[in-house]
């Protein structure tokens, strides 16, 4: 009896002991604290409540406009997402606005003189002060000060409307041309395969999509990607490089080589509309393509957001679903 009694103290003991070193080397790898992420705090002023200050040209009033990052985040979460969308994909968005914004203020100069950053979606994000609801309003408050971080850096917010079912890396679905960055992944989409009500159709035309295009309007679509070509009816396109994804990295025109993301801002991105090609060819002078998704692939899926929130994810998960390697620091 007193053997058995000395063999469980010692298991107990055992137990205690790997529970305190599990304790021991989990508070060894502290959580990035805000003061640790680098970002413009001393370029930004403060208001009252602690919140940086922007100066944000408002292109559709010619104007600049003071305002705190909490309000721009609110123009833009409703610029860029749907304002009856899941609260939760609305705050995962707003996490990303906010960090974008930030990104944007600590490496670049607005082209409108005198401001941080400002609505021209050529330059920054899309913002709709007058799609700002109660929605919207929540998930910018229940996320305040919220940002990505990753080893203390800012990370690129990168967003897309439709992943085609699969995300990709920078270097493929933006043709970045530095190293490619700790924090980008190839990962399940998570898209709905169909959803009820007025976003039906939006689904279905971010889903797959095709296009036609002169061979005077593919020429010069090339032509600012760099290359001369000249198509006829005899021209040979296909796709000679793939991403992990299976979006297209380079596209062959008569044994020529493009870039796939840049031939696709060249002919517009709501036309062409991924780089995710099922389909290429020439058909009566024309270059006609076909595809699945929409936008560049990089980062989080919004119709991805949208299924995961509606199956009950929170933001912090559809975050990190699409980005790895980052932390949800609040800032403010």
């Amino acid at each position: 009896m007193r053997k058995k009694t000395l063999v469980l103290a010692a298991l107990l003991c055992a137990a205690l002991v790997a529970l305190c070193a599990c304790k021991s080397s989990a508070q060894t790898v502290p959580e990035t604290t805000a003061q640790e992420v680098n970002w413009p705090r001393e370029r930004l002023a403060l208001n009252e409540d602690g919140v940086p200050m922007l100066e944000v040209y408002v292109v559709g009033e010619e104007q600049l406009k003071t305002m705190d990052v909490e309000t721009y985040v609110q123009g833009v979460l409703a610029g860029e997402m749907k304002n009856d969308w899941p609260l939760e994909a609305l705050k995962a968005q707003a996490i990303l606005a906010r960090t974008f914004v930030l990104k944007f203020v600590s490496e670049k100069q607005s082209r409108y003189p005198g401001a941080d950053i400002s609505t021209d979606i050529e330059e920054a994000q899309a913002y709709d002060a007058a799609a700002v609801n109660d929605r919207i309003r929540q998930a910018v408050r229940e996320t305040r000060g919220q940002v990505l971080a990753c080893e203390g850096e800012l990370p690129y917010a990168w967003f897309h409307a439709h992943a085609g079912g699969v995300t990709e890396l920078a270097k493929v679905g933006l043709g970045w041309e530095g190293e490619e960055p700790a924090y980008t992944q190839v990962t399940d989409g998570r898209e709905p395969e169909a959803v009820d009500g007025a976003d039906a159709q939006a689904l279905l035309d971010a889903q797959a999509w095709e296009a036609t295009f002169t061979a005077e309007e593919f020429e010069a679509a090339c032509a600012k990607s760099g290359v001369e070509i000249m198509l006829d009816n005899d021209s040979q396109l296909s796709i000679a490089q793939r991403g992990a994804s299976g979006r297209a990295e380079v596209v062959e025109v008569d044994g020529r080589p493009v870039n796939a993301a840049s031939l696709r801002i060249a002919l517009g991105s709501t036309k062409m509309r991924s780089t995710l090609l099922t389909s290429l060819r020439i058909e009566n002078s024309d270059v006609v393509m076909a595809g699945k998704g929409y936008g560049h692939g990089v980062g989080m899926s919004q119709w991805g957001a949208y299924a995961m929130a509606s199956e009950g994810a929170k933001a912090a998960d559809i975050v990190k679903h699409y980005f790895r390697n980052v932390e949800i620091v609040s800032l403010w």
